[in-house]
């Protein structure tokens, strides 16, 4: 009895000292997440926004930082609030082949005043390529918020660009986001 008493207490103190890292999955909230695109074109600007952000977040409670990132949009989930122009942009991104844009994070690195750098592959239209996402992170009433944004060519991911009255549209968007995630 002695020694089972003395092997739990081994074991106790073990674990105390070798437990593991207390990690956890964070879900965005979708009712308070965007992610947005900016495009132009040489008569007019214009913005889509998906509030579906599908996102989750591996997230170290020992360290108060997230380790790792997944991000998956539906591209028929933007608004740019004209059905005709996000009509053509679905057949444009072959949204039926191509049905979501997706960024997996490699890696996570935290710096001063809650930046952030996440390096990874961004896909799109069938295309992975890897990006680093520069953002910010803001805690306040129980919630994470990581906002921040980047460009991306429509040429890197062969898209052909759309045009109007003769013109095609700038190569260069933005994608930017504003997600929440509880904690």
């Amino acid at each position: 009895m002695k020694q089972l008493l003395i092997g739990s207490l081994a074991a106790m103190l073990l674990c105390a000292f070798v437990a593991p890292l207390a990690k956890r999955k964070l879900m965005a909230d979708k009712s308070l997440s965007t992610v947005t695109y900016a495009a132009s074109h040489p008569l007019h600007k214009w913005e889509g926004v998906s509030r579906e952000v599908n996102c989750a977040l591996i997230y170290n409670d020992e360290t108060k930082q997230p380790e790792s990132v997944a991000v998956s949009i539906k591209v028929t989930s933007f608004d740019s609030k004209n059905n005709n122009r996000d009509s053509h942009a679905i057949e444009v991104l072959d949204g039926l082949k191509y049905p979501n844009v997706t960024f997996t994070s490699s890696d996570i690195k935290a710096g001063e005043g809650g930046t952030l750098v996440a390096t990874g592959n961004l896909t799109f239209h069938g295309v992975a390529r890897p990006v680093t996402l520069r953002a910010n992170r803001k805690d306040a009433a129980g919630k994470m918020t990581i906002t921040g944004g980047f460009p991306i060519t429509m040429s890197a991911h062969n898209i052909e660009r759309p045009s109007l009255m003769g013109l095609k549209t700038d190569d260069e968007m933005t994608l930017s986001f504003n997600v929440v995630f509880p904690l």
